[in-house]
């Protein structure tokens, strides 16, 4: 739960809702812009959480996105309750997907999403295996 001074926002991830995918990360984005965050820093937390829910979406069958603003920084927790990651370290690597090719065709599993994840957090932490979903939690600071 949020603490003092921060807001907590909890977006359902639905399963097949092709409508309803990035709504988890346009809302928070629309947020962000009202609270008069950079655009920079905005950009970053938007392209990674875009991709957190994109992935729970595709790969996690669904899930839960969960994201408290704090005056100095911004963490997003996401977890799905899909297959899981067997690879994670073969997961990261750029290009590397599992995208079915149907989703290939829709425009995305292009092996990005995790690696650019990364790429536009502070800090990053996995917790997936085999069987149990994934949660994927990003800090973001935007001081």
């Amino acid at each position: 739960m949020a603490e003092e001074n921060s807001m907590h926002i909890e977006t359902p991830i639905v399963k097949d809702d092709f409508a309803s995918a990035g709504e988890a990360s346009s809302k928070v984005k629309k947020t962000l812009t009202m609270l008069g965050v950079k655009p920079s820093h905005i950009k970053r937390i938007s392209v990674a959480m875009y991709e957190a829910e994109i992935n729970a979406f595709i790969h996690g069958g669904g899930g839960m996105a969960y994201t408290d603003i704090y005056p100095d920084h911004v963490v997003i927790f996401i977890e799905d309750h899909g297959k899981g990651i067997e690879d994670i370290s073969l997961a990261m690597q750029e290009g590397y997907s599992t995208a079915s090719d149907e989703v290939r065709m829709m425009g995305f599993g292009a092996g990005m999403g995790l690696p650019n994840m990364k790429r536009n957090s502070d800090d990053m932490v996995i917790d997936s295996s085999p069987g149990n979903g994934t949660r994927v939690k990003m800090t973001f600071d935007i001081r």
